[in-house]
C-alpha cells in the first residue's frame, strides 16, 4: 500500500516490501527526496540494499535515520559501519543517543549542542536542555568527526577546514545542505519512531535539508523530430509553462468493476485546474479532469488546482503507469518512464466455480492494470492461466485479494520459476529468408553475430547494428528488431524466454523489389533458429539474495539447510546471542525454505530474499528441464495417433 500525507508543506510516499518492488521503484521515480529508514538491531538488510540501489538509479538525495533505539541489542555505530562499508555511503552521524535500549531518553544534537528530550505518553513533549556532563566529550569528538567528512567533500567547509578555521552552526547546516542535493553526503538521525523519539528533529531536517522541488532539475524528451533531445522543465508554480504531469500509479477501482479510476500524477511543469483539457501522450487520447484531489492516506480532499511540485490525484483518467500527459497537443514531450522488472516467478491460476468467470476476469484486469509487476498470460500448450511476479508473498496477496473484494474462490498451482535459456558462446549467422509465388515476394538476408552477455546482463537482450552501405537498408532495422522480439519468446531447449544474448548486425542483402519489412522480420527469426540449431545453448535461472537471522546456536544448522539448498554464503555477522547470514540460492530450490527455517531454528529464525541475477542452472536441472519439455512436445502427437 502507499501513503500520502502532508505536513509542512512536504509530500511523503510510504514504500513497501520488495516484493511489492514496484511501489519503492515509482515512488523514488517522482520523489525529490528521501529518508532511508536502517534498523540499529539488523542494520543494513538485504532489503536495505535494494532500495539503496534504487535510490541510485533515480539520483534521489536521502537522509538516513537509524530507527528502533529502545529495542534490545541496539547499536547505531555497528549500523552506520553497515552504510559505509556495504553501501559506500559517506556518512556521519548528526545526532547521537542518550542511552539505548530501555535507558534511550533523548538525542543530542552534535550542530547545536543541544539535547533533545521527548516526554508525555507519546514523544510529543518536545524539551531542549543542556547536554549531560558524561556526553560533553563523546559529543566534542562526534562533532569534529561530521565537520571533518563534510570538508572532505565541500568546498567551503573545506577551506575553512584547512585554514584552520572553526565553522559556525549555520555554515555547517549550509555544507550539509549543499552535500545532501549533490549527493555527496549522509547524513545520520536516530531516533525510536513507535515511541516518537527523534521524529520532530528528523522532520525539520527534512525541511531543512532536502531540495525542494524548484531546486530538482528534471528532463523531459522532446518526442517531435526524429533524433529525441533532452529538456529542462521550468519548476516554477505558476500557469505560465505548459502543463507536465507524470501518472505513476493507478488505482482501478475495487469490487465495483465500473468504479472511476484513481490516477496519482506528479506535477512537473505549470499547473492544472478541475475543468481543464489534458492530452495522454502516448495514446494521444483528450480527457478532461472532472475531479482533482489530494491524498491523505486513504481519504481525498478535494483542490480546485495544482502545480509543479505536487503530487495530486485525478478521478476518470484512462491511462496506464508511466504515461505522460500535457495540456497543449502540440507540446509533445514525454517524461521517462519506471523501471519495471521482469517477474523472477509464477503459478497457475483459475477460478473454481464457471459462474464466477466474469468477475476473475474483472480482477485480473484490475490488478495487472494497477501493478506493472503483476502478469497475467495464458499458456497455450497446457490451456491454463499464468499469473506471474516478484515473489511468493505477492502472488498470495493477489489471491487473497480475488477471493475478498470480489468474492471468487480460485485455484492456485505450484510456484514455477521463470527460467530462460542464453547462449554459452558466441555463433556467427548468415540467414536467407526468400520466397516467390509469383508477383511480388519476400527476400531479406542478415549476417552476423549472436554472443553472450556477461552475467550481470542475463536479464536483458542487447541489439547493434553494425551494417555500413546500403546492404541492410535503415527503414528495415526496426522490423529485425520486432522479428527479435518474437523470437526470443521461445527458447529450443526449454520452451522459455530467451535473454542474456547480443543480436550483433554486420551485414545482409536486400532486393528492390522484394525486400519489405516482413521478409527482413522473418530473416531475424530464421537467424535465430539457426543459432539454436548450431549454437551451444544453456538455460539459466533466477538467484536470490537471502538473509537469514537466527540465535547463534543454530548457525550450524542453518549453514547446513543453505549448502543442502546448494546456496552459497557470503557471510556470516555475528551480534551478541544472534547471527546474520547472507547467502545467494537459486529461487528453485528456495520453495518450502520458510518451513525448513522455522522447524531448524525452533521457531525463531526469520528470512527475508530478494531477486538478484540469473546464473547457470546445475546439468541435472538442466536435463531434467529440457527432457520435460521434449515430454510435454511429444504428448500432443501420440495423443492425435491414438484418435
Amino acid at each position: 500500500m502507499m501513503r500520502t500525507i502532508s505536513f509542512f508543506g512536504v509530500l511523503s510516499i510510504d514504500c513497501c516490501h520488495v516484493d511489492f518492488t514496484v511501489e519503492v521503484e515509482r515512488s523514488l521515480r517522482v520523489l525529490d527526496g528521501a529518508v532511508l529508514v536502517v534498523c540499529s538491531v539488523g542494520g543494513v538488510q538485504s532489503q536495505t540494499i535494494t532500495v539503496n540501489r534504487q535510490l541510485n538509479r533515480y539520483r534521489v538525495p536521502f537522509l538516513t535515520f537509524i530507527n528502533k533505539l529502545d529495542r534490545m541489542n541496539a547499536n547505531p555505530s555497528r549500523a552506520m559501519d553497515h552504510l559505509k562499508s556495504k553501501l559506500g555511503h559517506n556518512a556521519a552521524f548528526v545526532q547521537i543517543p542518550i542511552g539505548l535500549e530501555g535507558n534511550f531518553k533523548g538525542i543530542i544534537d552534535l550542530i547545536e549542542r543541544k539535547a533533545i528530550y521527548f516526554n508525555g505518553p507519546n514523544g510529543e513533549e518536545v524539551s531542549v536542555e543542556e547536554i549531560p556532563e558524561q556526553y560533553k566529550q563523546e559529543t566534542e569528538n562526534r562533532r569534529r568527526d561530521l565537520i571533518e567528512t563534510i570538508s572532505g567533500v565541500d568546498d567551503e567547509l573545506g577551506e575553512m577546514f584547512l585554514n584552520e578555521e572553526i565553522p559556525n552552526e549555520q555554515q555547517i547546516h549550509d555544507a550539509i545542505r549543499r552535500c545532501v542535493i549533490s549527493r555527496k553526503f549522509n547524513p545520520i538521525f536516530v531516533g525510536s519512531a513507535l515511541k516518537n523519539k527523534g521524529v520532530q528533529p528528523l522532520l525539520d531536517s527534512v525541511n531543512r535539508y532536502l531540495p525542494n522541488p524548484a531546486e530538482v532539475e528534471n528532463i523531459a524528451l522532446d518526442e517531435l523530430g526524429k533524433e529525441k533531445k533532452t529538456i529542462k522543465l521550468d519548476p516554477t508554480r505558476s500557469f505560465a509553462a505548459p502543463f507536465v504531469g507524470f501518472a505513476f500509479k493507478i488505482e482501478a477501482g475495487g469490487r465495483n468493476t465500473s468504479a472511476t479510476q484513481l490516477t496519482y500524477v506528479r506535477v512537473y511543469q505549470g499547473g492544472v485546474k478541475r475543468g481543464d483539457t489534458l492530452y495522454n501522450m502516448r495514446t494521444l487520447k483528450r480527457t478532461r479532469v472532472s475531479k482533482l484531489v489530494r491524498m491523505h492516506s486513504n481519504k481525498a480532499e478535494e483542490v480546485d488546482e495544482a502545480y509543479a511540485g505536487d503530487i495530486c490525484a485525478f478521478y476518470g483518467l484512462d491511462c496506464a503507469t508511466g504515461d505522460t500527459f500535457v495540456n497543449d497537443k502540440a507540446y509533445q514531450i514525454s517524461m521517462e518512464s519506471i523501471f519495471v522488472p521482469d517477474p523472477v516467478i509464477s503459478m497457475s491460476i483459475k477460478c473454481s466455480s464457471s459462474t464466477d468467470v466474469e468477475k476473475f476476469a474483472a480482477a485480473l484486469a484490475r490488478f495487472t492494470r494497477e501493478d506493472p509487476t503483476f502478469r497475467i498470460v495464458y499458456d497455450e500448450d497446457n490451456k491454463e492461466s499464468i499469473a506471474m511476479g516478484m515473489g511468493e508473498l505477492q502472488l498470495d496477496i493477489y489471491a487473497q485479494r480475488i477471493q475478498r473484494e470480489y468474492g471468487v474462490k480460485i485455484e492456485m498451482g505450484k510456484p514455477k520459476v521463470s527460467f530462460r535459456e542464453s547462449l554459452a558462446s558466441p555463433i556467427k549467422f548468415d540467414y536467407l529468408h526468400k520466397k516467390q509465388s509469383g508477383g511480388a515476394g519476400q527476400y531479406g538476408r542478415v549476417i552476423g553475430i549472436l554472443e553472450p552477455l556477461s552475467p550481470e546482463k542475463f536479464a536483458t537482450v542487447e541489439f547493434s547494428d553494425e551494417t555500413s552501405g546500403t546492404n541492410v537498408p535503415s527503414q528495415f532495422i526496426p522490423a529485425i528488431k520486432k522479428g527479435l522480439i518474437r523470437a526470443y519468446e521461445k527458447g529450443s531447449l526449454s520452451g522459455n524466454k530467451i535473454s542474456g544474448v547480443k543480436f550483433r548486425l554486420q551485414d545482409g542483402d536486400n532486393h528492390i523489389v522484394d525486400s519489405n519489412e516482413l521478409a527482413f522480420m522473418l530473416a531475424a527469426e530464421g537467424a535465430i533458429r539457426q543459432t539454436q540449431e548450431y549454437g551451444q545453448w544453456q538455460i539459466i535461472e533466477p538467484v536470490m539474495l537471502v538473509e537469514i537471522n537466527a540465535p547463534s546456536e543454530f548457525q550450524s544448522a542453518v549453514h547446513s539447510l543453505v549448502i543442502k539448498r546448494f546456496g552459497i554464503v557470503s557471510g556470516i555477522e555475528p551480534r551478541e546471542d544472534w547471527f546474520t547470514m547472507l547467502a545467494e540460492i537459486p529461487l528453485n530450490d528456495m520453495f518450502g525454505f520458510s518451513t525448513d527455517i522455522r522447524s531448524h531454528t525452533q521457531g525463531k529464525g526469520e528470512f527475508s530474499m530478494e531477486y538478484v541475477r540469473y546464473c547457470p542452472v546445475r546439468p541435472d536441472i538442466s536435463n531434467k528441464i529440457t527432457q520435460q519439455y521434449q515430454e510435454s512436445l511429444e504428448a500432443p502427437q501420440q495423443q492425435r495417433r491414438k484418435n
